[in-house]
């Protein structure tokens, strides 16, 4: 069964798309934590991060650094955290969180709400730093 996320790379359900390319996709999370939270996958559609054979891993790590580093540019914060959680979606995922505190991090917090044209924008804003 095709997960939301697969259905997402398919173009089947509408995302803020950051990039991609032919193994990895990066998009915002349409319930962020704080502004430029993304999810970054393996379009190879595996439940559970340390399933995934070493290179697809070690590749999804480089192309999360390289989205990591545009959001840095793009969205000011201390730094950019990282969490693998993937229990609410059963795809592989990195959230890439910008982060003032520790606590921005904390999935129990509050989920921030924008409009379509906020989410456009801060894809665009992230999207040009690549």
């Amino acid at each position: 069964m095709s997960t939301i996320f697969s259905k997402i790379v398919k173009g089947e359900i509408p995302c803020y798309k950051i990039a991609e390319d032919d193994h990895y996709f990066a998009f915002l999370d349409i319930n962020p934590l704080q502004e430029g939270h993304t999810l970054v996958i393996p379009k190879q559609e595996v439940d559970y991060i340390f399933d995934l054979d070493n290179e697809i891993l070690a590749g999804l790590s480089v192309f999360a650094k390289k989205i990591a580093k545009a959001l840095d540019k793009a969205i000011p914060s201390q730094r950019v955290g990282v969490a693998v959680l993937g229990l609410e979606v059963p795809h592989a995922h990195i959230h890439l969180i910008p982060l003032q505190s520790e606590g921005d991090i904390n999935f129990s917090n509050p989920k921030l709400k924008f409009t379509p044209e906020e989410f456009t924008a801060i894809a665009d804003k992230i999207k040009s730093y690549l």
